[in-house]
């Protein structure tokens, strides 16, 4: 459906989702996004388009996740950029995105909807998006407040919707993508795993501490706001879990997680700086290979999974 060799997606991350790491992604034969949102402007976001097609001739998309705001971004101007530059796919993300689907329908772009529950994905194919990437509990970044990891997310997503579906949250190796195709999906969905490689545009430590990280280093922070979110653990994560939990607002917490900290925990590398997301995944995660070592990788080792170990189970 996307034109790419391997089931394997790199999903919008925001301050990530470069072209650095996007026409790396396609190079190797995946499926990457810009995240729309990392541009200051839509005219920001054109300029990031041409600059990742210098880079890759293969397919890649971008990520446009549309979330409540008092001063919302021009999200019909980002849209607007999207199809006029050709990009073949949008990875939509956060609130419903009918208002945008006739204009992606119009100018052939096929729209990958990402989802935290099995009621929200049915409703999003019935809306009429092409595919689905159903997240699970274990994702970096915003899981829902339903708490189903993708164990059972992803066959019960699979049982209900017929349109295409990436699994995502929690992915990070062959053993997933094998485990994600034999739970009903037709391929995988990875944040993480992409951030700790080298062509990922962060400082080297905080690619350094994926790899120190166990599955038990994150936090789930905004949980009495319902609007959970799983970051990295560190002194300002505690410390906003903390004030929330004592019956804090989000305006006691504001400062704390502005995305502008965030942001330069990339940029410098000191991870006590802001909150920044990590998924669970980081308890595999070992190494910080390339782009291509680590999708060649996982598709070997799968390919060895399914034609060893599972294969001889039948025997």
């Amino acid at each position: 459906m996307f034109g790419v060799e391997h089931p394997i997606v790199q999903g919008g991350m925001q301050w990530v989702g470069r072209a650095e790491l996007v026409a790396a992604v396609a190079n190797a034969g995946g499926l990457g996004f810009l995240t729309a949102l990392t541009q200051p402007t839509p005219e920001d976001l054109a300029e990031e388009i041409a600059r990742c097609r210098e880079m890759t001739d293969k397919p890649f998309g971008v990520n446009l996740t549309i979330l409540p705001s008092i001063s919302p971004p021009p999200y019909a101007e980002y849209r607007d950029v999207i199809v006029e530059f050709g990009i073949p796919v949008v990875e939509t993300a956060g609130f419903n995105p009918a208002e945008h689907l006739p204009a992606f329908r119009a100018g052939g772009v096929k729209v990958l909807h990402k989802c935290t529950s099995v009621r929200h994905a049915v409703k999003a194919e019935e809306l009429g998006v092409d595919g689905i990437s159903i997240d699970g509990f274990e994702c970096a970044g915003h899981p829902g407040e339903d708490d189903i990891p993708g164990l059972v997310l992803i066959p019960a997503a699979a049982e209900k919707i017929t349109i295409p579906m990436v699994a995502s949250g929690g992915f990070g190796d062959a053993r997933g993508l094998v485990a994600a195709l034999a739970l009903g999906a037709d391929g995988i969905n990875m944040g993480t795993r992409f951030l700790a490689t080298v062509e990922a545009p962060v400082h080297d430590k905080v690619k350094q501490r994926l790899v120190a990280a166990t599955e038990r280093d994150t936090e789930l922070i905004f949980r009495p706001l319902r609007n959970t979110a799983r970051v990295a653990r560190n002194a300002v994560s505690s410390e906003v879990v903390s004030i929330l939990d004592r019956g804090g607002r989000f305006e006691d917490v504001r400062e704390l997680v502005a995305g502008a900290r965030g942001r330069k925990v990339f940029e410098t590398g000191d991870l006590e700086l802001g909150i920044w997301t990590a998924g669970l995944v980081q308890g595999v995660i070992h190494d910080v290979p390339t782009v291509a070592e680590l999708i060649g990788r996982i598709v070997a080792e799968a390919r060895d999974l399914i034609a060893g170990r599972l294969t001889g189970l039948l025997n």
